[in-house]
């Protein structure tokens, strides 16, 4: 299952709408027989993949799927009933499927006489490469990461508005992977007219990333013709409305499923009032400013007892930064 989960992560932001799942078959004597990942939309789903590797080794095996095996006829067959054509006597899967119309494999395979174990490394998978899926086909609507980068103070720019660079290269490099894995950019006007930036995926050497994720720029002015988020290297679309629930919908219609919220602090603030923010990716620079914008603007909370809460759920070094990953607590 920790191969299933490797792989899945390896189909992150080229499934979208459809989840990013791996899958691994033994063998009847327990051996490596063949591995998969989810193809792009109207693609082979994983367990599809990994059987055609696999082969005659099926008949007897065993297979591990990060997800429930779906039983509904959509772009590709039921991967149920593919497990059960190829004769796998047994199916370990982490997460049964949360969408009702493909939710029933493990059911049809039982069914069949098939022996299936549900939640095996269950949180690493929910946790993990399934988290913005699982948020998606819950909620429907898209799981938004907020991510920024600030001093110990939680200045994002000093006061005459500067801002490059307050983290370190380690984190700019983790960053410019992680977009690369995602659906969407979303930032403010303002931000535009303030950085300039470019919001795509790149390498050290600002080289462009294989696979570039939607940019989407929120507000109702126009964005200046000469901003680099129009330089044509990946589409953008401009929200014209500074509603969380707009911009939502809009990417949701999309069959954006993973989304990264990078500013500023006006737009952030709108995301969290609304209660829009499904996890905060926080870069802790060793320094301070004492003075200049913070990260988060008016997110409604009027008194203490009105503070958002979060539960950390990592905490580690990303060069000289520290990296904090949180969750919202219901």
């Amino acid at each position: 299952m920790r191969r299933a989960i490797a792989l899945s992560e390896t189909a992150r932001g080229t499934t979208s709408p459809n989840p990013p799942v791996g899958a691994v078959i033994l063998d009847a004597r327990g051996e490596f027989a063949g591995e998969g990942v989810t193809q792009p939309p109207g693609g082979p789903h994983a367990e599809v993949m990994a059987l055609r590797q696999a082969g005659e080794k099926s008949l007897g095996g065993t297979a591990y799927v990060t997800l429930e095996p779906c039983v509904h006829h959509g772009r590709t067959p039921p991967c149920a009933q593919a497990l059960l054509d190829a004769g796998v006597s047994t199916v370990f899967y982490a997460v049964p499927d949360p969408n009702p119309v493909a939710a029933g494999g493990a059911k049809t395979l039982e069914a069949a006489g098939v022996a299936t174990h549900e939640g095996l490394l269950r949180g690493d998978v929910e946790r993990g490469p399934l988290r913005a899926w699982l948020h998606y086909a819950r909620t429907g609507r898209p799981h938004v990461t907020w991510k920024y980068a600030s001093t110990l103070d939680g200045r994002v720019a000093a006061a005459d508005g500067t801002s490059r660079w307050i983290s370190s290269p380690e984190s700019r490099a983790e960053v410019h992977a992680i977009r690369a894995t995602l659906d969407a950019i979303v930032v403010g006007r303002g931000t535009v007219l303030a950085d300039d930036p470019a919001l795509t995926a790149r390498t050290a050497d600002g080289s462009p990333l294989p696979r570039q994720p939607l940019r989407v720029v929120v507000g109702t002015g126009e964005i200046p013709a000469g901003a680099r988020v129009l330089d044509g290297s990946a589409e953008t679309v401009h929200v014209r409305s500074h509603d969380p629930e707009e911009v939502l919908a809009l990417l949701a219609g999309r069959g954006a499923v993973d989304v990264l919220l990078e500013g500023g602090p006006r737009l952030a603030g709108a995301f969290a009032g609304a209660k829009r923010i499904d996890r905060i990716l926080a870069y802790l620079a060793p320094a301070l400013l004492g003075s200049g914008p913070v990260a988060l603007g008016d997110a409604g909370v009027a008194t203490i007892t009105g503070m958002h809460r979060w539960a950390v759920e990592g905490v580690t070094m990303s060069g000289s930064d520290v990296r904090v990953s949180a969750t919202p607590v219901h």
